[in-house]
């Protein structure tokens, strides 16, 4: 009878070990971070960040300057997949030590510390990558004042065009 209690606990915690390591990982997982898509762009517009005071309203002005952006290396985003496999890693690996309470424990420890080895590697391999630098316009504008816009590409507009800004967006005039 005893030797049965304790086969039963025993799978108890076994089951108790694998519930919270799915529980950890389906918590890593939602962690990554989500991409928004980006704005539409249509021809003959470039595309320009958002003003957050007051409504839009059409500006004009000239190109007063580009200036070429260096390439930058990539912010370290991970989409979490490193933290996932690093987590289940971690997890077989810790489940082979010690018995009972104590393989729980290095169970849990493993999962953790895999999830954490596997995003700062994930994390790191990104980091090499380099992002284009992009352009950054400087409209002098009719009614006084000067902006700087970061643009991926200047396109056809050149020192002293003639430019509209409305909505986000900057045109030849």
């Amino acid at each position: 009878m005893q030797s049965m209690i304790r086969s039963c606990s025993r799978s108890c915690i076994r089951c108790g070990t694998v519930v919270g390591a799915a529980a950890v990982l389906c918590t890593l997982a939602a962690c990554g971070h989500q991409r928004a898509a980006p704005p539409a762009t249509y021809p003959g517009a470039y595309s320009i960040p958002a003003h957050p005071a007051g409504p839009a309203a059409t500006e004009y002005g000239r190109i007063a300057n580009i200036q070429v952006l260096p390439a930058r290396p990539r912010q370290g985003q991970t989409s979490g997949a490193g933290a996932v496999l690093g987590a289940v890693v971690g997890g077989v690996l810790g489940n082979q030590i010690g018995a009972g309470t104590g393989r729980a424990a290095a169970t849990a420890v493993g999962v953790l510390g895999g999830a954490v080895a596997g995003d700062a590697i994930e994390s790191r391999q990104q980091r090499e990558e380099y992002v284009p630098g992009g352009y950054r316009l400087f409209v002098q504008l009719d009614r006084g004042g000067q902006r700087a816009y970061d643009v991926s590409s200047p396109g056809d507009l050149r020192i002293g065009d003639r430019v509209r800004l409305y909505n986000g967006q900057i045109s030849r005039w």
